[in-house]
């Protein structure tokens, strides 16, 4: 059943949502950890774990932090929006550079 927030989701947010559940899935079962274990290690039921292992955008980021975290594979989502590696936001800085840059005035000091 799709939600509310999976129709307003953009579609490229969708598949990667869907490609993290999925991704989860084969790292548990890699790990040989049962739904039942995962659910309870996360203290979330074995319904949200399901959700979650699908990609439903309605599971809370919390969630999909704790069950990296128990993975062992959190040390990445950090670097999911990090500033350094955002093209864009360095294009646009790049773009407000100024075209000349004039030296600075010295301040005159009281006689």
């Amino acid at each position: 059943m799709k939600t509310l927030a999976t129709h307003a989701l953009p579609r490229a947010a969708r598949q990667a949502l869907v490609k993290l559940g999925a991704d989860i899935a084969v790292a548990r079962k890699k790990r040989r950890i049962s739904t039942v274990s995962m659910a309870e290690r996360a203290f979330i039921s074995r319904g949200t774990l399901y959700r979650l292992e699908r990609g439903d955008p309605s599971v809370s980021i919390g969630i999909y932090a704790t069950v990296l975290a128990i993975l062992g594979i959190a040390d990445r989502l950090s670097q999911v929006a990090d500033r350094r590696d955002d093209s864009l936001g360095l294009d646009i800085d790049e773009d407000r550079l100024p075209r000349k840059v004039q030296p600075r005035r010295r301040a005159r000091t009281p006689s």
